[in-house]
């Protein structure tokens, strides 16, 4: 069992943590923390399973590029914080492909000198190493969870562009700390799949019409195990273990981490 796909009809990838089986038979508490794709198309009037959500906290992860073309709009009343976790690539002068999706995939030739041959795993595997080791990375994944351990910044939200990568991260970190073992966390992260692919569906149609290679679209769109490990890997390598990352790398105080597992686990 997975996080719960909530009833939306504008808001892309929404699911509810709550729910995630955690050791020793608990789960994760519902209603408190949700992730989702972009909130440009929001629309509380027209969808009320939104709506009724009660959202307080937003936290936006993307590029200040992705942010202008597509502004959230978030409910009313609710706090909107922007943690750009790309923001040290992006400022270093590589703009990374996971906040280019469609401008990759409005062109074949471009999709096939940056992402063919097995290009996708590499450049993503890159990037899912600098959400751990950025400094820009590790702020935006230190308000994340400093802000779930506080019971005034409940329901909270947070998306990127499509709610998969750097998304995908930010669940892994809360769920590994909540105590979901590797199956669960994988599990979780590759779940998004089916809800990306549609999401992006015309996209993608109008990638392979053009002359696209449909693994190329699908390497962008989707997630694989590879992407995940290469951050798992690199929390591995640079501090031994998730708490240690927690702790040493994104800051956050033992007391914290513990109120956030009392607020969360059911």
């Amino acid at each position: 069992m997975t996080a719960t796909p909530s009833p939306s009809t504008t808001v892309a990838n929404l699911r509810d943590l709550g729910g995630t089986p955690l050791s020793g038979g608990r789960t994760v508490r519902t209603g408190l923390v949700f992730r989702s794709g972009q909130l440009d198309r929001l629309d509380l009037d027209a969808d009320p399973a939104v709506a009724a959500l009660g959202l307080r906290t937003v936290i936006d992860f993307r590029t200040d590029a992705e942010r202008g073309d597509h502004p959230d709009r978030v409910p009313d009343g609710a706090r909107l914080l922007v943690q750009d976790v790309l923001a040290d690539k992006v400022s270093s002068g590589r703009v990374p492909v996971a906040a280019q999706l469609k401008d990759i995939l409005a062109d074949p030739i471009l999709a096939e000198e940056h992402l063919g041959g097995g290009k996708a795993v590499a450049l993503f595997g890159d990037i899912y190493r600098s959400f751990v080791g950025s400094a820009s990375g590790q702020a935006a994944y230190r308000t994340l969870l400093t802000e779930l351990a506080d019971p005034e910044s409940g329901p909270l939200l947070f998306h990127c562009t499509a709610g998969k990568d750097r998304t995908g991260w930010g669940a892994t970190v809360i769920l590994a700390l909540l105590g979901a073992d590797e199956e669960t966390l994988m599990a979780e992260y590759l779940s998004v799949n089916p809800a990306v692919r549609q999401a992006f569906a015309p996209m993608i149609e109008g990638f392979t019409a053009a002359g696209g290679n449909p693994d190329i679209a699908l390497a962008l769109i989707g997630v694989v195990p590879e992407y995940l490990r290469a951050a798992l890997d690199e929390v591995s390598t640079r501090y031994g273990s998730m708490e240690k990352y927690v702790r040493e790398g994104l800051g956050v105080p033992d007391e914290t981490v513990d109120a956030l597992r009392a607020r969360l686990i059911a």
